[in-house]
């Protein structure tokens, strides 16, 4: 992060003790806090302890980082990410579903770690009507800026909610009807499956896919067709190519 950019973020970076706790404080959605590496005593072990118990993760990081982070503002050891938007819970989703009288749609993001996959994820979903996106706290990327930014404001209409554990929320959604498909590699053809009852699409991270044990808790696994050389879509594209066959299938329309 430069310092132009920062100055375009203003709050969204929020630097030292007395900020940071303000804003823990206020209740504002808040994406992660970083620390010094090592710190956990006095006030910053406080602040760590206040983060976790609102369920926001906490990173340790050394000076290098935290100055970079805060464009080298006076942070005393610890600097926290604003969210771009405040999360929603699974029954938020639901409940959204429920008021358009359509059968859940859900997009679950397996450790997604570039903001502008999620960003363009969180705009598909928007347009090919989907009711929400679900994220893991760890090893994924947030509501940030970023994400905010790519989404080209979809962040305002999209609900998303931040899970503990992406497995155990599968298990959830199976529990509530939802039926869930990993799109992922050997898996059936991705436009052959019957998606207008209630879905749950599960996006693998950049580098890895779906996870195994994730992978294992989906119902399906559904694959597109590789023709060229390269083995794997763009997350996000994948995304959209199997968004708008949920979308045609709800839709009615019947292809010649």
């Amino acid at each position: 992060m430069n310092k132009e950019e920062q100055s375009r973020r203003g709050e969204d970076v929020i630097a030292g003790r007395n900020a940071v706790t303000e804003a823990l404080r206020s209740g504002r959605p808040i994406d992660s806090l970083y620390v010094a590496r090592g710190a956990h005593t006095g006030s910053i072990g406080a602040l760590i302890a206040k983060a976790k118990k609102q369920g926001i993760p906490v990173k340790e990081a050394d000076a290098k980082k935290l100055d970079y982070l805060c464009g080298n503002a006076v942070h005393q050891g610890v600097v926290a990410l604003a969210a771009a938007h405040t999360y929603a819970s699974l029954d938020d989703l639901f409940a959204l579903a429920q008021e358009r009288g359509e059968p859940p749609f859900f997009i679950v993001a397996d450790e997604l770690e570039d903001p502008h996959n999620l960003g363009a994820i969180l705009r598909t979903a928007e347009c090919a009507g989907a009711h929400g996106v679900i994220i893991p706290k760890r090893r994924s990327v947030g509501l940030t800026y970023a994400v905010g930014k790519a989404s080209a404001g979809a962040v305002e209409y999209v609900p998303v909610v931040r899970v503990t554990n992406i497995a155990s929320t599968l298990e959830e959604l199976k529990q509530r009807g939802v039926w869930t498909y990993a799109a992922d590699m050997d898996g059936q053809d991705w436009c052959s499956v019957d998606y207008k009852g209630p879905t749950a699409l599960v996006i693998g991270s950049e580098g890895f896919g779906v996870s195994r044990l994730v992978k294992e808790s989906c119902d399906f696994v559904i694959s597109l067709p590789m023709k060229g050389k390269i083995n794997s879509l763009n997350a996000s594209v994948a995304c959209g190519v199997i968004c708008y066959e949920v979308a045609r299938q709800r839709s009615g329309i019947v292809t010649k």
